[in-house]
Parts: C-alpha cells; structure tokens; sequence
C-alpha cells in the first residue's frame, strides 16, 4: 500500500498554556491514525471484541521536533517499522507534519495482541495479518525474531 495519511485537525482544547500544542495530544493522534487505519481495513473495535482480542502497548514514546500552533496544516501517517512474522508483537512508527512536508514529531509505539479472557499475550486471527501487510512499512522496516 502507498502512504496511508490523515489530516488532523487543531481544537482549542488542544492547546497548552503556551498556546501550543499539548504534549498528550500527540498521542492521541497517534492512536487516532492507528485505529482509524485498522478500521478502514476491516480490523474495527466490533470484529476484536468478537473475536475476543485486542491491542496492548508496551511502550509509546514521542520525539518532539517542531512546535505544533493553531492554524497549522498537520496530517499524520501510519507506518509499520518491526513486526513478527505472525503479527503478534509490532512496532508502528507515526509522522506529525505540519504545514506540507515539515516533521513536527515522531511517535513510536510498540505493541502486541492481548486474548481478552485469558489476559495473556495471544497471535491474532489471520485478519490481523491480512491487515497489517496492506499496512504501509518504514523506509527502515525489519522483521523480528
């Protein structure tokens, strides 16, 4: 798949004190971008509670590199950088820019597949596969062990 991008939009509860953007604002984008990508591929909250799994996050971590202020122009991408070869365990990288092409900040999340009613770490059905291989991969993708 070609870059999947979604343009996001500032509200003023957004905003800090400084009249930038908060810091966990960020991160809601992120999650935003994910699921509305899962989503749009099939992967919706209804087919995981069905099927009785859902996603965990080990770890989200936001480089901070440009300061995000009302009226500008931001989008954020979805791209998969690491990822078992059964899907189980993932790493999504996200791009903030603004106004065109400028980075404003990089979020990466690490993640995995928890079975609901066993509460453990679980390998997804095959549709989670079939959904992250349309999934866009990083420039520096690699498979892990």
């Amino acid at each position: 798949m070609s870059a999947y991008i979604k343009p996001l939009e500032i509200r003023w509860s957004d905003l800090d004190p400084n009249f930038h953007l908060r810091h966990s604002v960020y991160y809601d984008f992120g999650a935003y971008a994910r699921i509305s990508f899962l989503g749009e591929h099939g992967l919706t909250p209804a087919f995981m509670l069905k099927h009785q799994f859902g996603p965990i996050i080990f770890r989200e971590e936001c480089l901070f590199k440009r300061e995000i202020k009302m009226g500008d122009k931001i989008a954020i991408d979805v791209e998969l950088f690491k990822a078992r070869p059964d899907h189980s365990r993932w790493t999504i990288q996200h791009r903030i820019t603004k106004n065109g092409d400028e980075v404003a900040a990089i979020i990466t999340v690490d993640g995995a597949w928890m079975d609901l009613v066993q509460r453990k770490l679980t390998i997804p059905p095959d549709t989670v596969t079939h959904v992250f291989e349309k999934m866009p991969k990083a420039e520096q993708f690699v498979w892990d062990k």
